[in-house]
């Protein structure tokens, strides 16, 4: 295995960073907003979901029980 030098490896880090794009504020708020509102509408359908398979459940159990 190959003798790792901490100085060139910073050096190598340094550049390799630079090369990355990074967002913007609004891009970031942006996207921080579209999860929130993906998640919540998410949530509301599974809600929904559950609603419908508990109250269908229970009309077939109060109908044979």
């Amino acid at each position: 295995m190959a003798a790792v030098n901490p100085f060139k490896f910073l050096q190598q880090t340094r550049a390799e960073i630079a090369k990355v794009t990074w967002p913007t504020r609004r891009e970031v708020l942006m996207t921080t907003i579209m999860v929130f509102i993906m998640a919540t509408l998410t949530a509301i359908f599974f809600f929904l979901v559950d609603l419908t398979i508990r109250s269908g459940l229970q009309a077939v159990l109060g109908y044979f029980g």
